[in-house]
């Protein structure tokens, strides 16, 4: 056993493998990332928030458990992939180009994410893009990056940069809220129902037990 253990970490280590074996550990990686992290997410939310059998709880939760964890996994072998071939392309010379990893995502995000609009899809989508136009803005103020940044001072640029967040935040909040106020069945399901909970049934009670222990 022991030897063939060592074989086996000899095979491994081989660069001519790396690619190949870098999809595996990729496609490894994302079913334990997704596992971990959508598994007590929706544990608490279906089991609060949904009405069944316990059977059927547990089911649901292990069903979305199960596509996060597919979605990274075939993601990463999507992009990993994209990324090897383009690499390789005539005129690679086997180096990684400036936007190989631009269109390696693009193909990724749109064969897992972007034909199928289901709300797990949706919300890891959405969060990406929340983290994405944070960074943005932080690079819209580095140098080099826009005709004017030669004209921010390394002040300002701190100030920006220590006040994206809090900006960002206080728009989105602001939207949504203006949103849901004047345009309610344009948000998801999801994000309507509780901010009906909190916002809109928060404004109805008839008596003391509706008031604190029970909304209806």
């Amino acid at each position: 056993m022991d030897s063939l253990l060592s074989q086996l970490d000899t095979l491994v280590l081989k660069p001519e493998l790396a690619p190949l074996l870098s999809l595996v550990k990729g496609a490894r990686n994302g079913i334990v990332y997704g596992s971990k992290v959508r598994f007590p997410h929706a544990l608490v939310m279906i089991f609060l928030f949904r009405s069944g059998t316990i059977r059927e709880k547990t089911f649901l939760v292990l069903k979305a458990t199960r596509q996060h964890a597919r979605n990274l996994a075939t993601f990463a072998v999507i992009y990993k992939a994209s990324m090897v071939l383009l690499r390789n392309l005539p005129g690679g010379a086997g180096k990684e180009g400036r936007y190989d990893s631009f269109f390696a995502g693009l193909l990724g995000g749109y064969a897992v994410f972007g034909r199928q609009r289901g709300s797990i899809s949706q919300q890891i989508v959405i969060y990406v893009f929340a983290r994405v136009m944070l960074a943005l803005a932080k690079l819209a103020i580095q140098p080099n990056m826009n005709p004017i940044s030669h004209l921010i001072t390394r002040d300002t640029r701190t100030q920006i940069t220590n006040n994206a967040y809090p900006v960002f935040a206080s728009m989105t909040w602001a939207m949504v809220m203006y949103i849901f106020r004047w345009h309610p069945e344009t948000l998801a399901s999801s994000l309507r129902s509780s901010m009906v909970y909190i916002y809109g049934d928060s404004d109805h009670w008839d008596s003391l037990r509706t008031l604190l222990v029970h909304n209806k």
